[in-house]
């Protein structure tokens, strides 16, 4: 007597909504399907990608937008620009997108050349993309040897070792502190003083090799947080941000969102702030001084919107990326 043959399961059927990205070498975006839903974009609506990088979250917006939509991409990285698909005469071959090769703190003023005054949303995915990290010779990994340079923008002047050559060491040592929460920021500054004046620091291998003996707990996570420090400092990246923060509300239509990304405490906490205060000034806490903070922000998301387990395994780079979102409110 025959078997009767067993039914297969049918595969699991992918959601219709799910954001399919593309591999791409230059740069992995994070948590692109939960920024794309939180923007809420509408098909005819204006969106501005602060960090355009690989083009991932810009080629999602795109997809939901119609031939009336259009997208303004902002990234200071000259590198950046090779990920615009162009047509005739290096043009970008999707007319719906504008391309800005500057730091996104000038928002409003490109806006402004360009003709637009308000925007349904606005973007970022803050810190380094992959391809900074890997291309050796732009000196942010500590994995390589190559100059300390650290400029996303190579049209700045200002590098790493500029900052660790020529800064005094109270100001090495509050940057440390600040910006790579070290623990031992004090010591590793007045190291830093004392070795450039006999040894070049020009190097990543010539300047962990002159600090080694600095380094408490895990090296590995020492070097990152001591370059993420002169990262930091050499881009600006915390004044970048507050200078876009507060440019955010009066872009914004009512019902427009701005969803941003971040990958460490300092950019988050200003985020965080920002988004509850609509202000990037702490509230007065005198009480003989009655003055009400209007914020024309709503938060949308109450905690950030973390990245998946099997995000998180497919992009190890993203296990610290953190997601917050707010919108613009019609002000009565």
């Amino acid at each position: 007597m025959k078997k009767p043959k067993s039914k297969k399961k049918p595969k699991a059927q992918e959601p219709n909504n799910l954001i399919k990205q593309i591999p791409n070498p230059y740069h992995t975006s994070v948590l692109l399907e939960e920024t794309i839903t939180a923007l809420n974009i509408k098909p005819d609506g204006i969106y501005v990608d602060c960090t355009f990088g690989g083009g991932g979250h810009s080629r999602a917006i795109l997809e939901k937008l119609s031939t009336e939509g259009r997208l303004i991409a902002f990234d200071q990285d000259a590198d950046a620009k090779k990920n615009l698909p162009t047509g005739k005469a290096g043009l970008p071959d999707d007319e719906r997108v504008t391309f800005i090769p500057q730091n996104f703190r000038y928002l409003q003023r490109f806006l402004r050349l360009n003709n637009i005054t308000a925007v349904d949303g606005i973007m970022a995915d803050l810190g380094v993309s992959s391809h900074q990290f890997d291309e050796a010779e732009r000196g942010f990994s500590t994995r390589f040897n190559a100059e300390m340079d650290m400029r996303m923008d190579q049209r700045q002047s200002l590098t790493a070792f500029d900052v660790v050559n020529t800064y005094t060491e109270q100001r090495l040592h509050k940057l440390f502190e600040q910006y790579g929460e070290v623990t031992n920021a004090k010591t590793l500054a007045k190291k830093i003083a004392e070795v450039r004046q006999t040894t070049s620091l020009k190097t990543i291998e010539g300047f962990k090799n002159a600090i080694r003996e600095t380094v408490k707990g895990n090296p590995k996570k020492y070097f990152a947080q001591v370059f993420q420090a002169l990262r930091i400092e050499v881009n600006d990246e915390l004044g970048a941000l507050k200078e876009m923060l507060q440019q955010v509300p009066s872009l914004l239509k009512p019902g427009g969102r701005a969803a941003i990304i971040t990958f460490h405490s300092l950019e988050d906490r200003l985020v965080k702030n920002f988004f509850r205060r609509g202000s990037l000034e702490e509230p007065d806490e005198n009480p003989f001084i009655n003055t009400e903070q209007v914020n024309e922000l709503k938060i949308i998301t109450r905690k950030p919107v973390l990245p998946s387990e099997k995000e998180m395994k497919q992009n190890p780079r993203s296990g610290s990326a953190k997601l917050r979102v707010a919108e613009k409110v019609m002000m009565v």
